[in-house]
């Protein structure tokens, strides 16, 4: 019997929390909108964009609240750690609140 090779290691998985940008086909109300409490949401024609700094945990969980809503994801996109994206994510959640 031949032996498997061990897989390699391509990379370490990054926990740092990571601004997020998730594009819904439709505008969110309040009570969709409590699902997602770490996220900032803005209001783009058709869509609700929410956008926040998310560890891979918290976006899995953000994902878990969604599904449940039927809501059409039509994006996530995980932007660059940049300083002037970090500020706009934080201004964008300020100005939700």
């Amino acid at each position: 019997m031949r032996g498997h090779l061990p897989a390699l290691d391509h990379g370490v998985m990054d926990t740092a929390p990571a601004p997020y940008m998730i594009r819904i086909n439709r505008h969110l109300g309040a009570t969709a909108l409590s699902a997602c409490p770490a996220m900032a949401p803005q209001h783009h024609g058709a869509h609700t964009v929410l956008t926040g700094l998310l560890d891979l945990s918290a976006l899995y969980g953000v994902l878990a609240e969604i599904e449940p809503l039927g809501l059409d994801l039509l994006e996530i996109q995980k932007s660059p750690r940049t300083a002037n994206h970090l500020n706009q994510v934080t201004a964008a959640h300020l100005d939700a609140d």
